[in-house]
């Protein structure tokens, strides 16, 4: 590894032709990392912020309603849509955006619009914030829920147009690989969900009469976003991380494109009004995506869990057998569902069991990093976080179907129980992240000035 000397100057010129010297080129490379260090913290705070005042806050406090009066009728659906929405857009897809700024054009050599990346999250925030105020107060619903919904459709052209126009050298000679295609797969699945969120505000807000989905068209729709979004997302770039992170084998490419295949052709059915056939066929498509990131097979090489919890291998892995047991539940429910509780405990499981763990695995591991080359605030926070969810999700999950089905009284119960476990364990995660950005010095201006470094900044 060699080291840059400061008075050398390279053969870069400004628009005076002047050549800059390396302590300028520098100068500009930190100032850019910093930057966008900047941009990134802003996206994972107010997807923080989502994710625990609007979205996790009024997911408890609406259980803690269905659960005294024992009945889920007593909530109204518009509610418990501003909770998913929350949840979904306003943490997931956040960090996704800011992420998306931050590492993409970097790995193909070239710049972000810091502009463009700071338009966007104005939009996605305001869109976000906008849609869990029409549902929850109902207040100007009829023209906040597409404007809401305009906004999130226009961030996400920002921010599409912003990390396609750039283009690795030689990229028309080499194939991209699976993962990529993957990920791609999900960003189309991304773009469709916002499509389909948008024309269903438009049809509410011309003919409902609450700010609400209807049933039919919010079922397809949760389908579209879960296993059409999220779940290739989460494939896509444990492809890419996950080899590295839990010391596995290569990914084995043409089953993972199998399973991403089966996954299409289940959410393909299930919108088409052929739910019974989709849900048995996303159980394969979940059981072969394990498979093909060899999550259950041993590690050929040491995980790198370097400042994070020893405990990060067993929660990904957990994440993986949570998404299994979602995928059955979905056939469970098309079999026996007579109160919405199997429905309920299935979409619990995949997007808090698979979903929030992966996220707050991953985050917790990189994030730091990304942020000013920060270490982790509390790696036993980061345990105790962990734990806390999954406990409350394997509480709600089997309570919720004890419960609603009708099964036992008791399990009314432990709903509140798990409620209150996955707000604790959410709520540690949250201060957990906010403690690293703000209590922990950054290190980026302390890294040695080498080659490396340089073509990884800039």
């Amino acid at each position: 590894m060699s080291t840059f000397h400061a008075t050398e100057a390279l053969p870069i010129s400004t628009s005076t032709n002047a050549p800059l010297s390396r302590a300028r080129i520098f100068e500009i490379a930190w100032r850019r990392e910093e930057a966008l260090s900047r941009l990134l913290m802003a996206y994972i705070t107010s997807g923080l912020a989502f994710m625990l005042f609007p979205g996790t806050f009024l997911g408890v406090w609406n259980l803690l309603q269905i659960s005294g009066r024992e009945s889920v009728a007593s909530i109204s659906p518009a509610w418990l849509q501003a909770h998913g929405h929350a949840q979904v857009f306003g943490w997931v897809a956040s960090f996704i955006l800011g992420i998306g700024f931050y590492s993409i054009p970097k790995l193909r050599g070239a710049k972000t619009s810091l502009g463009a990346a700071w338009a966007c999250w104005v939009m996605w925030t305001s869109g976000v914030a906008m849609r869990w105020t029409a549902n929850v107060y109902g207040l100007g619903w009829r023209w906040l829920l597409p404007v809401s919904a305009v906004l999130e459709v226009a961030a996400f052209l920002v921010f599409f147009r912003a990390v396609s126009q750039h283009r690795p050298e030689g990229s028309g000679k080499k194939k991209m690989e699976p993962w990529i295609w993957v990920v791609m797969s999900a960003s189309l699945g991304f773009l469709l969900v916002l499509l389909a969120n948008l024309a269903g505000c438009l049809y509410v807000s011309a003919l409902g009469i609450t700010p609400a989905f209807p049933h039919v068209l919010d079922q397809r729709y949760l389908t579209l976003m879960a296993w059409g979004f999220l779940v290739p997302f989460v494939w896509g770039f444990s492809a890419k991380w996950m080899p590295v992170f839990l010391g596995l084998k290569a990914f084995h490419p043409r089953l993972l494109l199998a399973a991403l295949a089966a996954n299409c052709a289940g959410v393909a059915l299930t919108i088409a009004g052929f739910g019974s056939m989709g849900t048995w066929i996303l159980v394969p498509a979940a059981v072969l995506g394990g498979a093909a990131l060899r999550m259950f097979e041993p590690a050929c090489q040491k995980p790198k869990i370097r400042g994070v919890h020893s405990s990060f291998p067993f929660f990904i892995r957990m994440a993986y057998v949570w998404l299994v047991i979602a995928a059955v539940l979905g056939v469970a429910a098309w079999l026996w569902d007579s109160s919405g509780g199997i429905w309920g405990a299935s979409r619990h499981v995949l997007t808090v069991g698979f979903i929030a763990v992966m996220i707050m695995c991953v985050g917790q591991r990189i994030l730091p990093a990304f942020a000013g080359m920060r270490a982790l605030w509390s790696t036993k926070l980061m345990f105790a976080g962990l734990a806390l969810v999954t406990l409350g999700c394997t509480l709600r999950v089997s309570g919720e179907i004890i419960a609603y089905q009708g099964y036992a009284a008791w399990a009314w119960h432990v709903l509140p129980a798990s409620a209150l476990c996955e707000l604790a364990g959410l709520t540690i995660y949250a201060l957990n992240m906010m403690g690293t950005f703000i209590l922990v010095p950054g290190h980026l201006q302390k890294q040695p000035l080498t080659v490396e470094s340089l073509v990884r900044i800039s």
